[in-house]
C-alpha cells in the first residue's frame, strides 16, 4: 500500500482576469426593513455577485468543509492567476485555515475590470500550481524520513481544481496540454532534486463558470485520462447557488464524505416564545459513518432534488428525545466529525451551539412500522463536534451469530451437523519441516487440497436438496466412495449398502423425500426412489475416475436399478391374469346356459386380441361326451360356481375369483376336474365291466 492519496494535496487556481468582473446576473435582495420603513424611503435597489465573488466564496466554502472533516493531513494550496500568479498560502499546517486564505484574498482583491485581458491568463496560476504539488510537504517528508527502507511507497500525488471562463472546448484543451507539458518539465527537474518530487498522478478539475442567462460554450466532460500521469475533467456551472452545489457535490466526492440531514429538530420561535416548530440541518462526515447502514441493508436514502444540481442523496435521521447528558456511556464503533453544510442558517447555528455547550443528541432511524432504533449521537469533544455510530446491530462481544442467520435469507435447513463432521474430518495437522513427498510425488499440502477436492465435488449445503445423505444406509457408501483408492472391502461394503438398499425398494420402505414448497404429500414412493437412484449415481460418478474399483460399485449401482428378467416376467404374469379376470368378468353377466354358437365365435374374435393360448382355452367342445385334454389348466369359466346371477360382479366375487386362480397354479389339478365335461364329473366309472354292462346297488346286471 503506497502512502499519500491523491486528496493529501489540493491546489485551487482562480482566475483574476478582468472577464471575471462581470455580474453572475443572480440577484441579491439588500432591502431587509420592508415592513418597519416608513413613508417616502426609497428601497434599496437589489445587487448581483461578480463571477469572481461567486468563485471565491464557493472555493472558500470548499476549503472550510475540508478543514472541519479533516484538520490535518488535508493540505490546500491557493493561488490566484491574472497577469501573474499569486500564491497565497503554503503546504505547511499552519498555514490551513480559512482566516488565512480570506485575509489573503482581501489583499488581493476583486479583478480590475480596466486592465489588459490580453496579459492576464489563468495559465501562470496552472503553472505555479503544477511547481507548487511537486514540492515536498511535512507529511511526505516524515515519511520519507522515518521509511527509508521503503522510501518507495511515499509517492507523490495531488489534484488542481481550477476556477475560470473558459472561451470554448478548444481553450480547454489548450489548458489540459499546459498542464501535462509542465509536469513533464517539472519532473525532469525534480529527478536531480532533494527537495522536489517528481509527481506521480494528479487530476484536473476544470469548472468553467458563466453568468445565468447566458448559454455555455463549454460542454460538460466526465473523467478521461489524458496521460499516464494526468487525468481531467470539466464541469460547465452557472455562477450562484448553481456553482456552490457543484462545489459542495465536488468535495464529497474528493474526500469521500457522505450527507445526513437531521429532521425533527425543536426549535422556540423568536416571535412567539412559548411556541417551537421543527427544523432539518445538513451535515457532512465521512462515509464510513453510514457503513453500518450499508452492511443491514437499512439505509433510508432520502433524495432531494434541486434544479440544476441533479439528485443529491442524504440519509435522514431523526431527533430522539429526551436527551442525554455526556457523562453516559454508549457502545460506539466509530466518531467522525461533522460539518454542516449551511453553516450561517439559524437552524444549523442553534444546533452548533447546543452540542457545543456539552449537550448529546441520540438519533433514531425513521422507520414507518416496528420499534425505533437508536443508531447515531451527536456529542462534542474538545470543541470539536463527532457524529458517533452506536451498534445497532449484533454487537461483536456476543455470541456469533448462528449460519442460518447468514446471507441465505429464509434458507435455514443448511447441513450444519454434516459440515461440522466434514470439518473434523479434513483438519490440518502439523508436519515435519521436511516432510518430503509420498509415492505419489505430492506433498502434504497438495494432498490436503486433494482431499478437500474429492470431499467436495458432490456436497449439497441444504437438506431439502439432498435425500441420501439424510439416509442413515447410505453413509457406508458415502464415507468410502471419497477415498482416493478402495480395497476389496470397500468395495464389498459399498456393494452390501447398495444391495441393502434395493431391499429397501422391494419392501417399499418410505424415504426421508423434502416436501418443502410441493403441494399435497410430495412425490409417489416410485419417484422417490428414483430420485435416490439419480442422486447416488451423481455421487459415485464423480469419483469414478479414482480407480477401477470406484467403476465397480457404479456398475452395482446400475445392475441394481434395472429390474431382472425374473421380475419383468412376473410384472408380465400379472398383466395378463388382470386381462383374464377382466375377460372373465364380462363372460359372467352372460346366461351360459343359453348363449350360441355365434356368441362363442363372438367372444372368441374378442378374445383374439390377447395371446394365443388363451384363445385356445376359450374352445368350446360340441359334444359334452369329448374327453378334455389332460394337460389344459382350469379355465377362469369353469371354476365360477354355478350359481351366479346376471347382473355386475361385487368386489368379494372378483378378489375371490383371482385367488382361486392363483392357487390352482399352486398346486396338482385334481384329476376328476381335469376329465369333467361342463363342471360335470360321472362318478364310480369303474363299476362299469368290460361288456358295458352298469352295476346296480343291488349287485344285479343289466344291458
Amino acid at each position: 500500500m503506497k502512502l499519500f492519496s491523491v486528496s493529501h494535496k489540493t491546489a485551487f487556481v482562480v482566475d483574476h482576469c478582468p472577464y471575471m468582473a462581470e455580474s453572475s446576473r443572480q440577484l441579491v435582495e439588500c432591502d431587509v426593513l420592508t415592513k418597519s420603513r416608513g413613508q417616502g424611503v426609497i428601497p434599496l435597489a437589489p445587487v448581483s455577485k461578480s463571477l469572481w465573488t461567486c468563485a471565491v466564496e464557493c472555493s472558500m466554502e470548499y476549503c472550510r468543509i475540508l478543514y472541519d472533516v479533516y484538520p490535518t493531513k488535508k493540505l490546500v494550496n491557493y493561488i490566484v492567476s491574472d497577469s501573474e500568479f499569486h500564491i497565497l498560502n503554503t503546504w505547511r499546517q499552519v498555514d490551513q485555515s480559512t482566516h488565512e486564505l480570506m485575509s489573503a484574498l482581501a489583499a488581493v482583491g476583486p479583478p480590475n475590470p480596466r486592465e489588459d485581458p490580453e496579459c492576464c491568463s489563468v495559465l501562470h496560476g496552472l503553472v505555479a500550481a503544477v511547481e507548487s504539488l511537486c514540492k515536498i510537504t511535512e507529511y511526505q517528508h516524515e515519511a520519507r524520513t522515518t521509511l527509508m527502507d521503503t522510501a518507495d511507497r511515499v509517492v507523490n500525488r495531488g489534484r488542481i481544481i481550477c476556477l475560470t471562463n473558459a472561451k470554448s472546448d478548444t481553450h480547454v484543451r489548450m489548458l489540459e496540454d499546459c498542464v501535462q507539458e509542465t509536469i513533464l518539465e517539472q519532473n525532469k527537474m525534480a529527478a536531480s532534486s532533494d527537495r522536489l518530487m517528481p509527481i506521480q498522478q494528479c487530476e484536473l478539475v476544470l469548472v468553467h463558470i458563466f453568468p445565468q442567462g447566458e448559454d455555455t460554450l463549454v460542454s460538460d466532460r466526465p473523467k478521461k485520462e489524458v496521460s499516464s500521469l494526468l487525468t481531467s475533467e470539466v464541469h460547465s456551472v452557472r455562477a450562484g447557488r448553481h456553482l456552490a452545489i457543484k462545489l459542495n457535490i465536488l468535495v464529497q466526492q474528493h474526500f469521500d464524505l457522505a450527507s445526513t440531514t437531521i429532521t425533527n429538530i425543536p426549535m422556540k420561535e423568536e416571535q412567539h416564545a412559548n411556541t417551537s416548530a421543527n427544523y432539518d440541518v445538513e451535515l457532512l462526515h465521512h462515509r464510513d459513518a453510514h457503513l453500518e447502514f450499508f452492511k443491514s441493508g437499512d439505509l433510508h436514502m432520502a433524495g432531494s432534488t434541486s434544479r440544476d444540481s441533479g439528485l443529491k442523496e442524504t440519509v435522514t435521521l431523526k431527533w430522539c428525545t429526551p436527551r442525554t447528558n455526556s457523562v453516559e456511556l454508549h457502545y460506539c464503533t466509530g466518531a467522525y466529525r461533522i460539518s454542516p453544510t449551511d453553516v450561517n442558517s439559524r437552524p444549523s447555528s442553534c444546533l452548533t451551539n447546543f452540542l457545543l455547550n456539552g449537550r448529546s443528541v441520540l438519533l433514531e432511524q425513521p422507520r414507518k412500522s416496528g420499534s425505533k432504533v437508536i443508531s447515531h449521537m451527536l456529542s462534542s469533544h474538545g470543541g470539536e463536534i463527532f457524529l458517533h455510530v452506536l451498534n445497532s446491530t449484533r454487537s461483536t462481544l456476543e455470541d456469533p451469530p448462528s449460519i442460518s442467520e447468514g446471507c441465505g435469507g429464509r434458507v435455514t435447513d443448511y447441513r450444519i451437523t454434516d459440515f461440522g463432521e466434514f470439518m473434523r474430518e479434513n483438519r490440518l495437522t502439523p508436519v515435519p519441516e521436511n516432510p518430503g513427498v509420498d509415492a505419489s510425488d505430492k506433498t502434504p499440502s497438495e494432498r490436503a487440497k486433494a482431499q478437500l477436492e474429492r470431499h467436495t465435488r458432490y456436497w449439497p449445503m441444504i437438506i431439502s436438496q439432498t435425500t441420501i445423505f439424510n439416509m442413515q444406509a447410505v453413509v457406508p457408501l458415502a464415507n468410502l466412495i471419497v477415498k482416493e483408492s478402495l480395497s476389496e472391502e470397500d468395495v464389498l461394503t459399498c456393494q452390501k449398502t447398495v444391495y441393502n438398499l434395493v431391499d429397501m425398494e422391494r419392501k417399499n420402505d418410505p424415504l426421508p423425500i423434502s416436501t418443502v414448497g410441493s403441494r399435497g404429500k410430495g412425490p409417489k414412493r416410485d419417484e422417490q426412489y428414483r430420485i435416490m437412484w439419480n442422486e447416488l449415481e451423481t455421487l459415485v460418478k464423480t469419483h469414478v475416475g479414482g480407480s477401477d474399483r470406484h467403476q465397480r460399485v457404479l456398475d452395482c449401482i446400475s445392475a441394481c436399478r434395472s429390474k431382472p428378467p425374473e421380475e419383468e416376467e412376473r410384472k408380465k404374469r400379472g398383466r395378463k391374469r388382470e386381462d383374464k379376470e377382466e375377460k372373465s368378468e364380462k363372460n359372467s353377466n352372460k346366461d351360459t346356459e343359453d348363449k350360441s354358437w355365434q356368441e362363442s365365435e363372438r367372444l372368441k374374435g374378442a378374445l383374439d386380441r390377447v395371446k394365443e393360448e388363451q384363445v385356445e382355452s376359450e374352445v368350446i367342445k360340441d359334444s359334452p361326451d369329448s374327453p378334455e385334454p389332460l394337460n389344459k389348466k382350469p379355465r377362469l369359466e369353469d371354476i365360477q360356481p354355478p350359481e351366479k346371477a346376471k347382473g355386475p360382479v361385487s368386489l368379494l366375487t372378483m378378489w375371490t375369483n383371482r385367488i382361486t386362480v392363483a392357487n390352482s397354479r399352486k398346486h396338482q389339478e385334481f384329476a376328476g376336474r381335469i376329465s369333467s365335461v361342463n363342471n360335470k364329473a360321472e362318478l364310480y366309472q369303474h363299476l362299469k365291466d368290460e361288456n358295458g354292462m352298469d352295476l346296480h346297488e343291488n349287485g344285479k346286471a343289466t344291458r
